[in-house]
């Protein structure tokens, strides 16, 4: 089998399986066993297994993924993030907006704690769609901003997802957390203007909560509140995040404070029971299960893939797209967008680095910006259908009179305010790489 007929092949294979309803780590190894067969044949599997087992299971960075969602899973079962969010809610519950604004909050929040996209959709369904819709919030603005800012778990540090790239990629841990530090928080800037400019032009999207409720809390009982419920899990990331930025942990290291500290704060605010906890380390192992058979999967996807030549074929038609490296990426990126339409994050990783970071490093293209903004590309892999599983997710917790479609909609508007983050990092890198830069010599 040609190079250009395995390209086709595999990549053909992948989409077949996917769309009928396999799981993509056992289409992936499906896929890669075929490929093998039929293209260099199967004696590359015993090259494929060694690669396995040499990127994936003798990585010591990646021993920070389940740590990390182990930390998710403390704070989440804690139930400190309801606590945190109805605080906000009723210190921004005069304003225009305010629930949007308090959700927008709260997800970066969130976001920066506990970095499961899954969990941070579900909780702001559960305990903010509701009364949004209660107190007569649009159905669209107040789906898309729930969904929007949810999926910034996936690129605030820490991020299980950052921590995987950096895996695949010459790029430190420390310097992706740095590089996509600033690019979340504008993700969270341009989310938070958008629900003031469409609050601003149409009062109805948002009113304010009744003051009668917002008068039965004094300030000093809401600053207690806000000290009680805010400032413990600001604090965690801020522990993790500036032993890893001060060279004082490594990102595993860092991954372990985390966790001890979220147990910590398990032990303050939830039930303390046994049953909780073992809850808690059965769907972390449940998780990290799932990442790891996907990075087995995709792993050997890519070796056959770029032994059968296919990496050429690849790397050949994007050097010849015009307009020269400009044109080049634009397409890559395009690529990885259309890919999210179809694969999780989790996929594309695995499936597009290994293909494109040796193009884009020979193109001379900074790496660190590049990978952070396949990073906020990939914000989209959530959000557009067929298969945006921050939709599904928001669906399984939503009200029957939030239908489908009515998610399908919501989500447009912030699909474009991403894309418009793409272009602000294109025009201004040293959003990328200022921080890196300034923080860590990079």
């Amino acid at each position: 089998m040609s190079p250009e007929t395995l390209t086709l092949f595999m990549f053909g294979g992948l989409l077949v399986g996917l769309f009928m309803g396999h799981p993509l780590a056992f289409v992936l190894g499906g896929t890669a066993v075929l490929g093998a067969w039929f293209g260099p044949g199967p004696q590359v599997l015993g090259i494929i297994i060694n690669n396995i087992y040499g990127r994936a299971m003798d990585n010591y960075v990646l021993v920070a993924i389940p740590l990390f969602i182990l930390m998710a899973r403390f704070l989440n079962d804690s139930g400190v993030t309801e606590r945190m969010f109805e605080s906000m809610r009723l210190l921004l519950g005069r304003v225009r907006g305010g629930l949007a604004l308090t959700v927008v909050i709260v997800s970066v929040l969130l976001a920066a704690t506990t970095g499961i996209v899954g969990a941070s959709i579900a909780v702001m369904g559960l305990i903010a769609l509701a009364p949004m819709l209660k107190y007569g919030y649009h159905k669209g603005l107040s789906a898309g901003v729930i969904m929007a800012s949810g999926c910034l778990g996936i690129l605030i540090p820490p991020s299980i997802m950052l921590i995987l790239m950096a895996s695949y990629s010459p790029v430190s841990v420390g310097a992706l957390f740095a590089g996509a530090l600033v690019p979340g928080l504008l993700l969270g800037v341009l989310y938070a203007g958008y629900v003031l400019l469409i609050c601003l032009i149409k009062p109805s999207y948002g009113p304010p909560v009744a003051a009668e409720e917002r008068a039965d809390l004094t300030t000093g009982e809401l600053v207690k509140r806000l000290a009680k419920f805010v400032l413990p899990p600001m604090s965690l990331i801020l522990g993790v995040l500036g032993a890893l930025f001060t060279g004082i942990a490594t990102a595993t290291e860092a991954s372990a404070i985390g966790v001890t500290l979220a147990f910590v704060l398990f032990l303050i605010f939830g039930d303390r029971k046994i049953r909780t906890c073992y809850r808690t380390f059965i769907e972390a192992g449940k998780t990290t299960t799932m990442v790891m058979f996907v990075l087995v999967g995709a792993t050997a996807f890519t070796g056959v893939f770029s032994i059968g030549g296919g990496m050429d074929v690849i790397s050949d038609l994007v050097m010849a797209m015009p307009g020269g490296t400009t044109g080049a990426l634009i397409l890559m990126f395009l690529l990885v967008f259309v890919l999210g339409m179809f694969l999780d994050w989790t996929g594309i990783v695995l499936l597009s680095f290994p293909i494109m970071l040796p193009i884009v490093e020979a193109m001379g293209v900074d790496l660190l910006w590049f990978v952070v903004m396949v990073a906020v590309v990939l914000q989209t892999s959530f959000l557009t259908p067929p298969f945006g599983y921050a939709l599904f997710y928001l669906k399984g917790v939503a009200p029957p009179e939030v239908e489908t479609l009515d998610l399908y909609k919501a989500v447009i508007p912030f699909c474009a305010l991403i894309l418009l983050a793409c272009l602000l990092m294109a025009v201004f890198p040293a959003l990328v790489t200022g921080l890196p830069a300034l923080w860590l010599g990079y």
